[in-house]
């Protein structure tokens, strides 16, 4: 594959130790695992165990027939959602040309291109050309500093009773005081506390924040 430009860390080993990773593993069909494991080679942004563990045991119980995902990468979360709700069809947006095309790739590979719509744009644009009230279930997991900038509209996109689950919203232990934060980090820690402060205090939302992985901010619309 092409080189990425904002590939980071190996993310294999978890981005943030919790008590509770050693016991929560997804199950991930060989040919997806295997995109998985590629993806940590190259160091390519890709959800850890424990988060996928719990998007899968979410997924199952709330069987959404329309998922919307920002932040495609290389693929590897969309189909895990796709392989788990086998009826439903997700909307994923990716900025990075190479991603996407990685992407696209992989879900003809995995079979899955006719349950997809992949969408190569900025995701604070693409979710406005969307329909309201279209969404059972949105998975953000995109540039984490317009996380708040997103929020008032997908809201709108999500259906009464859908629910939005944000990723990495502890941010390697820089939100809850683990880890020290760094000096060019603390702009990006203050946009993820003002997202967690909104959903919390959001009177159309019900929110709970859990010390899975990097951390997810799950919230359910009234």
């Amino acid at each position: 594959m092409t080189d990425f430009n904002y590939a980071h860390k190996n993310t294999q080993e978890g981005e943030r130790a919790t008590k509770t990773a050693p016991f929560n593993k997804p199950q991930i069909q060989e040919e997806v695992q295997a995109l998985r494991l590629n993806a940590f080679k190259k160091e390519i942004p890709v959800s850890d165990d424990e988060t996928l563990c719990f998007l899968q045991t979410l997924l199952s119980a709330l069987n959404p027939q329309n998922i919307l995902e920002l932040g495609t990468a290389v693929g590897v979360s969309g189909a895990i959602m796709l392989k788990t709700c086998t009826l439903a069809h997700l909307t994923t947006v990716e900025r990075d040309e190479n991603f996407y095309n990685s992407a696209t790739e992989n879900f003809n590979k995995l079979n899955l291109s006719d349950r997809v719509t992949a969408i190569l744009g900025d995701a604070g644009d693409e979710i406005e050309k969307l329909d309201e009230n279209q969404f059972d279930f949105i998975f953000l997991d995109c540039a984490k500093v317009q996380y708040i900038k997103y929020l008032p509209r997908l809201k709108k996109l999500l259906k009464k009773g859908g629910v939005l689950l944000a990723d990495d919203v502890l941010l390697f232990g820089y939100i809850t005081g683990e880890e020290e934060v760094p000096k060019k980090r603390k702009m990006l820690v203050e946009h993820i506390k003002e997202y967690l402060f909104s959903v919390t205090c959001d009177e159309a939302l019900y929110t709970i924040v859990l010390d899975i992985g990097n951390g997810l901010a799950l919230s359910t619309k009234k």
